[in-house]
């Protein structure tokens, strides 16, 4: 899309003794590791075992209890579907439109140019024709086309995806998919929370597996072992939900 193709690779996301948790209950502990510019890398792990959480932690829209995370880098997150709130009068005109705000600001106008780049992200995920279109009417399909073609205007080097596919229809989820490999050829760096791990193991080759804890991180053949998804399935099965903060030593 126009100047959207990014020919350098952003910088690499660090995560250095990370604790994440919400009213100091911990929901992530101490995770250390680089998810590398450029990347493409799936987070799998059980039911609770912070997926979302990590996701909110790297956006920026959920401080760390403990550690640090770093990028340099321009980041644009897509939350579960659940989070959204479509009861709120949008086209989907509007909504897609809405990943221009960085650029333009919330006061900002839109000229011609940006007029033809909208278009072509609504084209680009086969929402040609339903601009105006309330986002309340939306199928589950058509809402995760349109926030994919909101991801597509906001042209971040870091692209976080949080359950992308979940209630959706087979089609959408293939032309989605089809964004996200163009994505990782442009050398943008993907993160995406998964629960299908067929299609992380036929598509990432990162993966990092987590109960709250990392129990795997590297090449996804390694990550996802038996013993690895059973270990995870212990560990998450082990948690105590009303645990206080931890704290370990550097």
């Amino acid at each position: 899309m126009g100047d959207g193709v990014m020919r350098q690779a952003g910088s690499p996301i660090l995560l250095d003794n990370v604790t994440l948790g919400y009213e100091r209950r911990p929901a992530v502990h101490h995770l250390s590791g680089v998810i590398a510019s450029g990347s493409l890398t799936a987070v799998v792990g059980p039911n609770g075992a912070g997926k979302s959480t990590l996701l909110k932690g790297i956006a920026g829209a959920l401080a760390p209890l403990e550690g640090r995370i770093e990028t340099a880098s321009r980041i644009a997150w897509l939350p579960q579907a659940a989070d959204v709130d479509r009861s709120f009068p949008l086209s989907i005109y509007d909504l897609v439109a809405m990943g221009l705000w960085r650029r333009h600001g919330l006061l900002g106008g839109i000229g011609r140019k940006d007029r033809e780049t909208i278009a072509e992200a609504i084209a680009a995920v086969g929402l040609t024709g339903f601009e105006n279109r309330p986002i309340g009417t939306l199928s589950g399909g058509q809402m995760q086309r349109a926030l994919f073609a909101r991801l597509l205007l906001q042209d971040a080097s870091v692209i976080l995806l949080d359950e992308p596919l979940t209630a959706i229809d087979a089609k959408t989820a293939a032309d989605l998919l089809d964004l996200v490999r163009r994505w990782h050829a442009e050398k943008r760096t993907v993160v995406a929370v998964l629960h299908d791990l067929d299609l992380v193991r036929e598509m990432f080759p990162q993966t990092l597996l987590i109960a709250r804890e990392a129990v795997a991180w590297g090449e996804t053949r390694d990550v996802l072992t038996a013993e690895n998804l059973l270990t995870a399935r212990r560990m998450a099965e082990a948690h105590v939900p009303h645990a206080a903060a931890c704290h370990r030593a550097a």
